[in-house]
């Protein structure tokens, strides 16, 4: 038997974003934003609140990073979300994340996170909170690639449980995409 709930912002698995910027005097950014994803073949979705000190800097300077949050930094990465770049300017400084200038956007990623999408801003809709980017260059730190690939398991990003709120590891590989669901096919 099933429960209904009404509508419900409940989707799973919620990736953990962490979006990288630059305000006008240079000084690094960033903010954890759960509701994002893939929006078409090169560009990037986020729903971000226009009093956010990032969305503000994204609009100035045109660019922004999206680095995947992980195991080993759940403390650093849920620090930058409830912190606000609005009254806690050296917030980076405090969450111990290192920010390294992007070669292709004016944005930092963070040295600590180990996969980084540089993007340009492609839209912002302050009413709606949709925000769209161009992915320019996915930055990807070889110590989480397998045979030239990116290795989930070495990567360990979290998802946002967004019932509970909690972060939850990715677990086991259960299938082969495009792949297993061949045996049903005659």
């Amino acid at each position: 038997m099933r429960k209904n709930f009404g509508s419900k912002t409940w989707l799973f698995p919620m990736p953990v974003l962490i979006i990288g910027t630059y305000g006008e005097d240079g000084t690094p950014d960033a903010m954890n934003a759960a509701w994002g994803g893939i929006g078409d073949d090169n560009q990037i979705f986020a729903c971000l609140s226009p009093e956010h000190k990032t969305v503000k800097n994204i609009l100035a300077k045109k660019a922004f990073t999206v680095s995947v949050a992980d195991v080993a930094h759940v403390v650093e990465c849920d620090y930058v979300g409830i912190a606000s770049g609005n009254d806690t300017p050296d917030k980076i400084q405090k969450s111990g994340l290192h920010a390294v200038k992007a070669p292709n956007v004016d944005a930092p990623y963070f040295e600590e996170l180990a996969f980084a999408l540089e993007c340009t801003l492609i839209s912002y809709d302050e009413k709606s909170c949709h925000l769209f980017g161009k992915i320019v260059n996915a930055s990807i730190d070889e110590k989480i690639l397998t045979d030239g690939k990116i290795d989930v398991k070495k990567l360990k990003p979290i998802t946002f449980d967004c019932v509970s709120h909690d972060y939850i590891a990715l677990g086991e590989t259960v299938g082969k995409a495009f792949s297993d669901g061949l045996k049903l096919k005659s």
